[in-house]
This record gives structure tokens, sequence and C-alpha cells, in this order.
């Protein structure tokens, strides 16, 4: 089956749906769009991946007036994207490891406004990952081509050859001269530089600022924790029913649930984790002797005052009952 959550800007998950599992996920955008429409909601901005490139879905969620932020590919060919990419300008600052940038790029009558997003955390990652394949790639080089000097290696591929162009991680940053001698891409290794730590976005809201298209962005981000939370905290699998309306009514449960884990959260500022840790240990004791019977709950600590307190919930009273045998 597909699952599909609606959630809003804080992460609380406020719509469910359920869907055969050979549903395609563009297919179901136009009933989406339709279910929350009749919220009558005044403004909705729909945040797309990568994977809703699709300029007639992009139509149907603009219907009503509706916006779209969308994930772009980086290294596309689109002429629009790579001259958004190419555009000179200086990054700003907006949250600790967030820097935009703001591209408005014209498409004959058409403008396109793009966000590009910097990670400076992410780039020296990305800086440090590729120095480590670059590394790899030149011993590779070295032994390939010392192969190819001893007269081992025959004009023309190998087995070798075509497995380390072909490989995911250094294939683009090596070239083969006519001679069969191996040499790095530095041009291509040049041209990755450009992408480390970035990701672009592009917007139809002409009234969200560059920060807003980017956190609006990462809430997918949300989104994905909380399929994350349903299928493995709650347990949403196994199902082990055979007819569509219970299956339905199982994952209605589970949102449920995630719904007020989300709720929770945000009231407590603590994670579900670690606040249930802690109240799973509140616990009602009897303490049985000769005379009678005395039910108890154990003193509560510092944190688990707190978060009764966040969630407006009455402590649980010291002494619940005492019967006394006649």
């Amino acid at each position: 089956m597909v699952i599909g959550l609606a959630a809003t800007r804080s992460g609380i998950p406020v719509r469910c749906w359920v869907w055969p599992g050979n549903t395609a996920d563009a297919s179901v955008v136009d009933e989406v769009q339709r279910d929350l429409a009749a919220w009558k909601l005044n403004r909705v901005v729909w945040v797309l991946d990568r994977g809703f490139a699709g300029q007639e879905q992009r139509r149907v969620l603009q219907r009503g007036g509706g916006h779209v932020i969308q994930g772009e590919k980086l290294r596309s060919a689109e002429k629009v994207v790579q001259e958004a990419m190419a555009r000179p300008g200086r990054f700003r600052r907006v949250r600790d490891n967030l820097e935009v940038k703001e591209v408005v790029v014209e498409e004959g009558s058409e403008k396109r406004r793009f966000v590009v997003v910097r990670n400076p955390q992410q780039a020296t990652k990305d800086r440090k990952l590729r120095e480590a394949v670059v590394e790899r790639l030149e011993a590779e080089i070295e032994r390939l081509n010392a192969q190819l000097a001893k007269g081992r290696r025959p004009r023309g591929h190998t087995k070798a050859v075509c497995a380390l162009k072909a490989d995911g991680a250094m294939g683009r940053f090596v070239r083969e001269l006519a001679n069969g001698q191996l040499r790095l891409n530095r041009a291509a290794i040049k041209e990755d530089e450009r992408y480390d730590g970035k990701f672009l976005l592009s917007t139809t809201d002409p009234s969200l600022t560059a920060e807003d298209v980017a956190l609006g962005y990462k809430q997918l981000q949300d989104v994905e924790r909380n399929f994350k939370t349903i299928k493995h905290t709650l347990e949403l699998r196994p199902l082990y029913h055979r007819l569509p309306q219970r299956i339905e009514a199982h994952v209605l449960l589970c949102w449920l649930a995630l719904m007020l884990i989300r709720i929770v959260e945000r009231e407590t500022g603590r994670t579900w984790e670690r606040l249930r840790e802690d109240l799973d240990r509140i616990h009602r004791v009897d303490l049985r002797s000769k005379d009678g019977l005395v039910q108890t709950v154990t003193e509560l600590d510092a944190r688990q005052r707190k978060a009764l307190s966040s969630l407006e919930i009455r402590p649980p009273k010291r002494l619940q009952s005492a019967s006394l045998d006649r």
C-alpha cells in the first residue's frame, strides 16, 4: 500500500490517505489537491521533491491559487537550471549552516524564481569525500597505467578499465587517452566543486522570502520523520487484514497515534522516545500486609512533573486507595 500524509508547518500530520501498493506518487496529486481544497484553506504551499517534476502536476497544484516549492536536479541538462547555477552572486546566511542566494531566470515570457541553498558544513564533507575518492582514483590509475607500460594490458578496454569508468564515485573523474593511458579529469573535478553542499529550489510564490523557501523545503525531512515513526515506532507493519476498509482503519489508528506523538513533542520540547522512557517509570504499587491493602504511586521526579505540566495533565495522587481487612 501507499500512504500519504499532509502535515502543518510545525510537522503535525493532519490528514492521511491510503492507496493500493501499485499507485504512482504523481498520479494522486489531483486527488490530494481536491481533498485539501475542501477544507477551504486560504493559503496552501506545496513542497515537492525532485520526483514531481511534471509541468502538468505543477499546474494541478497551482489550481485555486496554490503555490509550489520544488527541489530541482543540480546537474540537470535543462538550460534554465544551468543558468540559475551559473549566475554569480553572494550567499546570505540566514541560519546556522544555511546560506541562500536568490536567482530569477527569464524563460521566454515566463520568469522562474530559484533559490540556491548552501550548507557550509555539508560542503566541507563533500570536499573531503571527493578528495578521498580522487586519492583512491590516482592510485588505481597509476596501477593500470603501469600495466600498460609493461605490456601486460592490451590496447583498448579491459574489464578493469571498464569497471573503473563505470564506477559511480570515481568514473566521472577519469578520462582515457587515445593510447590507452588513463588520466584524472581535472575539469570534471573542478565542475564538481561547484555543487559542494548545495541544493537548488524553485518556487512560484513571489511573497516567500528566500529563507522561507529553504526552510519550507527542509520540512520534507519532517514528513520523512513522520513516515519513519509510523512504520517503526508505531509498528504499522505487519498487517494481518484482508479487507480494504480494515487496512484503512489500521492505518488511520496509527495516524491518530502519530498526531498525538507530534503534539506531545511540540508541547514538551522533547522527543517521544525520551519522554516515554521517563513516563514509563511511573508505576502504581500495591502494598499488602496483614492489616489490608494500600495502593500508591511512585514519587515523580522533576522531569516527569515538567512533562505532565507541559501537557496540562494533573499528576497522579501518591495515595490511590487504602482498605483495611476486618
